[in-house]
């Protein structure tokens, strides 16, 4: 190992001294068979892109004996990376059948050994070769590839040419925002990573698309900073592209004769160091520029230039091939899977065989031991119905025990207020008829005095009846509501003859309400009754009740001479009112103005 890399150190410092005074390529095939097998290898596959094709005839013969050297070393990992290799070349020498060939045996053997990252990076490769003839397949293999690396958390690095390429097909797609999308992703890379390689290319393509969106000025800066980049490198490809891309600038602005200088430029290193698909693109561009100067001569040209490397490139027997290769991977993709889903079924078969009788004996043991579980099942199942049943009795017999008591203790408390308090009031009332017959010649502020206290004690009788009422039942009807209140109309009546007292009922369907509820309401109407007797001086009170959407609406409402709300405090009265209908969830709303009367409305559910 040691050695190797004093080896590798060496091919560096000779190389750098070699360069001054001759090709790159060339300095390598100098220095290369001083060097192990392996070293070589790994120098061969180092050399950058901008190198590799500054030479493609070079190129090719160091990839070819590098290919030989690893076929001997049984290095199948380097021989895949060499085939890439030579597909690049081929690809730079239009020879497309045969550089989709050596990228799909490459493909084969990065399978073998489970190298997803370099099978992605073999798809990109492949997508981009596709481009021109199958865009539809360039996309798939283009896509496989981005998401391989994205899977398999590759380096950002790895990322960076298939960003860029990915945006490239889709300026052939005519989508300009998703190209933009991921040339600047693979811009940005390149800045991270500080790629001087990647870095102009990804700039030229983001300039490829404001060009076609005919933001000239911005397109300009991007293609300048492109072409400052790879003079600086010496990456004579680069300057070879960029000289294309500025005149297809110029070209887009209609500057013809600056389209020609920099197309011109283009095509002489392109025909120079027989880069075929940057020489077609140039003579295509020529013909175009020389015909909008109408100088048909140079037009005439390059078309005939132009015709004969296209029809080169894009012959049909070329696209056939291409297509036959791509079904012939696909078809080998398939029938690898097949052998191996044979396999597996084999194997398959083989272990049920051996597990067949096993597996007869233990569905009839289970069998058994499911019919004994089941019955325990089934026997525990209906105890525990049994016991269900017998507690859900107790709970129904203690609920009604529960009930009956309650219902016991109310009747017993309201014996007691019957019999005992209300026997009481009464004796307090005729005690006191008989004092007013015995104090005959008592003064009339005495009189007055015992028949107040005579009317207190009487009124004091009838609520404690209506609480007996309310307590003598868990739940009202609002028939019995409704009952009380008549009662307590009829006994309003004869303190206010000349008053006509209307009660409305449209309470249909009205479900029961609690007796604690009923006695609020109840106690509410008395109130809003008594208000209007004692100071409305109304001729027509009236009680309407109605149910709407389940809840119970009762008014009472007058047409005495009322009142201005802003300006009276409704005192004591309103508040309890309130106050009941709060404690029942319910609400109550006054309404009045002065000489129009008023109307109490209260509502609950």
């Amino acid at each position: 190992m040691r050695f190797n890399k004093i080896h590798y150190l060496l091919f560096l410092f000779l190389s750098n001294l070699l360069f001054a005074q001759q090709n790159y390529l060339d300095s390598i095939i100098t220095v290369l068979p001083s060097f192990s097998n392996k070293i070589k290898i790994k120098t061969v596959l180092d050399i950058p892109f901008d190198k590799a094709v500054s030479n493609t005839d070079l190129y090719k013969i160091l990839i070819l004996n590098t290919q030989k050297t690893a076929v001997f070393t049984n290095d199948s990992l380097s021989l895949g990376k060499l085939y890439l290799k030579e597909a690049l070349y081929l690809h730079f020498t239009t020879k497309d059948v045969q550089a989709t060939h050596a990228t799909l045996k490459a493909i084969a053997i990065f399978k073998k050994l489970n190298r997803e990252d370099l099978i992605a990076a073999s798809y990109l490769e492949l997508g981009w070769k596709l481009k021109n003839r199958n865009l539809k397949s360039a996309f798939r293999y283009m896509k496989n590839g981005i998401e391989l690396l994205e899977k398999e958390k590759q380096p950002p690095t790895a990322l960076i040419g298939g960003y860029n390429n990915f945006g490239v097909l889709y300026q052939i797609k005519k989508n300009l925002d998703s190209a933009l999308y991921f040339h600047k992703k693979s811009l940005f890379l390149c800045r991270e990573s500080k790629d001087s390689i990647g870095l102009p290319f990804a700039q030229t393509h983001i300039a490829e698309v404001y060009l076609k969106q005919q933001k000239f000025t911005i397109a300009q800066r991007y293609l300048d900073n492109a072409l400052y980049i790879r003079k600086k490198r010496n990456d004579i490809y680069g300057v070879t592209d960029s000289y294309l891309y500025l005149g297809d600038l110029f070209f887009a602005k209609k500057e013809y004769q600056k389209a020609v200088f920099n197309f011109k430029k283009g095509y002489n290193l392109a025909n120079k160091n027989k880069y075929f698909p940057l020489k077609k693109y140039a003579t295509e561009y020529l013909h175009n520029s020389y015909d909008s100067l109408e100088n048909t001569k140079k037009s005439l040209k390059y078309y005939r230039l132009f015709t004969q490397m296209k029809d080169s490139v894009l012959n049909k027997s070329t696209n056939t091939r291409i297509a036959e290769l791509e079904i012939e991977y696909q078809t080998a993709k398939k029938e690898t899977k097949i052998a191996q889903q044979k396999e597996e079924l084999l194997a398959n078969q083989l272990e049920i065989k051996n597990k067949s009788l096993y597996a007869v004996l233990t569905t009839f043991a289970l069998l058994f031991l499911g019919m004994i579980f089941f019955g325990v099942y089934k026997k525990n199942q209906l105890k525990r119905k049994q016991l269900q049943k017998e507690i859900n009795l107790k709970d129904a017999l203690s609920q009604i025990k529960t009930q009956n008591k309650l219902q016991e203790q109310r009747l017993r408390i309201s014996r007691d207020l019957h019999d005992n308090i209300g026997s009481q009031l009464t004796f307090i009332i005729s005690s006191i008829d008989n004092l007013k017959y015995v104090t005959k010649d008592a003064s009339d502020v005495l009189k007055n005095k015992l028949s107040n206290i005579s009317s207190f004690t009487s009124d004091t009788i009838f609520q404690l009846r209506d609480t007996i009422w309310a307590m003598n039942k868990n739940e009202i009807t609002f028939e019995d509501l409704h009952t009380r209140i008549l009662s307590f109309i009829e006994k309003a009546k004869k303190a206010v003859p000349n008053t006509n007292f209307k009660i409305i009922d449209n309470t249909e369907k009205l479900k029961t309400i609690s007796s604690i509820n009923g006695m609020h309401i109840f106690r509410v109407i008395q109130e809003a009754i008594n208000n209007a007797v004692k100071y409305a001086e109304a001729s027509t009170i009236l009680v309407e009740a109605k149910t709407e959407s389940n809840q119970l609406q009762i008014s009472v409402k007058d047409n005495g001479k009322g009142f201005d709300i802003t300006e009276i405090d409704l005192g004591n009265g309103l508040k309890n009112m309130e106050k009941r209908m709060s404690e029942i969830g319910g609400k109550i709303l006054v309404i009045s103005k002065p000489n129009q009367g008023t109307e109490i409305k209260i509502s609950c559910n």
